[in-house]
């Protein structure tokens, strides 16, 4: 009888088996729903302490770099994302209570478990378009300068 009230009882506010049953991998790209304290300011930008704590769900969509600990209690996932040209990248505990849904967006096949090759793969991508951009600025200033 006392394992039946060893079962019932929950310790952790995240669904474990569901968490467990996620399927993603490197690769995927994925929305993560986490949560996010909401803190106010005032005028002057001084915080100002609020006995009730308030939460806001923000979204994090991208590609899933790596997974680690398979489905352990310490597993986690990286997720990179470009916001404004910039590279930006989040680790989350798999099984974190802030941390209230993971939707799979797109799945995508890689034959690599660790895609950290894209963080340069990225910067090549982003200095060659800046090449290209500048190069046609020098020939347009160029092409001004011959019409005068």
């Amino acid at each position: 009888m006392a394992g039946n009230k060893i079962n019932k009882i929950k310790f952790s506010p995240v669904d474990l088996e569901e968490r467990k049953k996620l399927d993603f991998r490197a690769g995927d790209t994925i929305s993560v729903s986490s949560k996010v304290l909401e803190e106010k300011k005032d005028k002057k930008g001084n915080l100002i302490k609020d006995d009730v704590k308030k939460y806001r769900l923000q979204a994090f969509e991208g590609i899933v770099l790596a997974r680690k600990h398979g489905t352990e209690v310490g597993a986690t996932f990286t997720v990179r994302k470009i916001a404004s040209g910039v590279g930006v990248e989040r680790i989350f505990p798999l099984y974190s209570p802030m941390v209230s849904s993971i939707e799979i967006i797109k799945r995508a096949h890689a034959r690599r478990s660790k895609l950290y090759y894209i963080r340069t793969k990225a910067v090549k991508d982003v200095r060659s378009k800046m090449r290209s951009v500048t190069n046609q600025e020098e020939n347009e200033d160029a092409s001004e300068k011959v019409s005068e």
